[in-house]
């Protein structure tokens, strides 16, 4: 695939539903920080393109796990993969079921059980039918389309914004740089804070250390974004459609947090513009973002439509990438080494057919992941956002230490590998403020942010994996041809 196509799909892949509706919020209630877990991003597209791109192409894989069956041996792939596919579940999930309360709200408006449910099912047939239809070829050129789509919807949202509050730039500069309550401003872009806490994971510390070990594991380890860059004719390819789409997450991150603050000003500067609207974090009695508060009550219905097809777009872009990816890791390093060790006769056309029950089983379980999200939150006070958006922590512990003991030592083994896996997954649980609650009652004021966790995560795994003693036959095992046809 051409690179740059290749770069919009992974740009279109990591912003996702939760980027949509999350985005502005951030704008409207923090600041400009966020943007700076971008230099984290870089740092870590270059680590990722000197490191794991290359042997990537030098061993032909289909998934990204099947270094690990180079390097050790079968049964680490599978347990990777395993690890990729239970943190990919939730992740995924969650997304699916944001987008859904987006959808539900803007086409039956309210959230209500039977709406959430049917849009869930909705969007997931819809992902479905496109990625079953073309596999990651048809899932690569739908994500540039919605990409477009989303991104235009958002550039209309904001335009529309822009001229109702009726301010120039200058007007607009100097009211978002006057010094808040807590000293900073709303334009703030570097935040030199030591805060180890949830509250403190946008610093420069931050970018510098928990987001560049987040980025490797998103780019350079997680089957989801990885899949795309695999598919450039070179590792040159690869190398500079991942660099492209590092870059261009900037700009179009920009957009939705500069909605936030426009919204900042349109319902909490009454001194600069004034209006009868003000904002209510809820909607017939239910919670909802000030970005979706304002499409829902401010906003004509055509530019609305719009807006509803910009989630969908969006939504589509996450769930399409999940069950090509997900489908992927089952079918290569699951199924065809169980149906090798059976020494089942098996042809490229049933890999393939493998791959679409694959696609539709994946479809079925994300869809009861989101439901079970709707029920989860109703008993739940952690934010549904800051889940999405950690969650992928527990297995990216694991998965980073496994990776860099492969990649910069000679020791570790299958036993090792499993085991590293499981102790990353084990931290990253123990350092969650429910499990604190529950182990004592003096740590539940324990907060670390989830970057933090991921630091302290992937040290311990790397320390477990380390362990193992390199087992020489484990150096003789190569990489087979991992269903290729199901990635045509």
């Amino acid at each position: 695939m051409p690179p740059f196509l290749v770069a919009i799909s992974v740009l279109a892949t990591s912003q996702s539903a939760a980027t949509f509706l999350g985005g502005p919020d951030m704008g409207f209630r923090g600041n400009l920080t966020y943007l700076a877990s971008n230099i984290g991003a870089i740092i870590a597209t270059l680590l990722v393109i000197k490191w794991l791109i290359p042997r990537y192409y030098q061993l032909k894989v289909t998934t990204v796990y099947e270094l690990l069956e180079s390097r050790f041996n079968a049964t680490a792939k599978n347990h990777a993969g395993k690890m990729y596919l239970f943190g990919r579940v939730f992740a995924s999930g969650a997304r699916l079921y944001m987008a859904a309360l987006a959808v539900a709200m803007l086409l039956f408006s309210n959230i209500e059980a039977g709406s959430v449910v049917t849009a869930i099912i909705l969007l997931a047939i819809i992902g479905l039918a496109c990625t079953m239809a073309g596999g990651i070829r048809s899932v690569i050129y739908t994500d540039a389309m919605q990409c477009a789509v989303y991104v235009t919807a958002a550039l209309v949202v904001l335009g529309y914004l822009y001229s109702s509050l009726q301010l120039d730039l200058a007007s607009l500069y100097a009211v978002l740089s006057e010094p808040l309550a807590d000293g900073s401003t709303k334009l703030q872009l570097f935040d030199f804070r030591a805060d180890f806490s949830s509250s403190g994971v946008f610093t420069v510390w931050s970018a510098l250390t928990g987001f560049v070990l987040l980025n490797i594991a998103a780019f350079g380890l997680d089957q989801d974004m990885t899949q795309r860059v695999l598919t450039c004719k070179t590792a040159a390819g690869g190398a500079k459609a991942l660099l492209s789409s590092a870059l261009l997450v900037i700009p179009v991150m920009l957009v939705f947090i500069v909605i936030g603050l426009l919204l900042y000003i349109y319902y909490q500067r009454p001194d600069v513009f004034s209006n009868d609207a003000s904002y209510s974090s809820s909607f017939n009695g239910e919670q909802i973002t000030v970005f979706m508060y304002y499409v829902l009550n401010e906003m004509p219905s055509g530019l609305r439509g719009l807006v509803v097809v910009g989630v969908i777009a969006a939504a589509l872009s996450t769930i399409t990438s999940g069950l090509n990816s997900m489908a992927s890791v089952l079918v290569a390093d699951i199924y065809q080494p169980w149906r090798q060790r059976r020494k089942a006769a098996t042809s490229d056309r049933h890999y393939v057919r493998a791959g679409q029950w694959a696609m539709l089983l994946t479809a079925v379980t994300l869809s009861g992941m989101a439901v079970l999200c709707f029920y989860w939150q109703q008993y739940s006070d952690m934010p549904l956002l800051a889940f999405a958006l950690s969650v992928m922590v527990f297995s990216y512990s694991g998965l980073l230490g496994v990776f860099f003991t492969a990649l910069f030592s000679q020791r570790g083994n299958s036993t090792s590998v499993t085991a590293a896996l499981l102790a990353g997954f084990t931290v990253t649980l123990l350092l969650q403020p429910y499990l604190l609650q529950l182990i004592s009652p003096t740590l539940a004021s324990w907060d670390l942010g989830f970057t933090w966790q991921l630091c302290l995560g992937t040290l311990v795994a790397w320390l477990v994996c380390l362990t193992g003693k390199p087992r020489p036959e484990a150096q003789l095992v190569a990489p087979g041809p991992a269903a290729n046809n199901l990635e045509n």
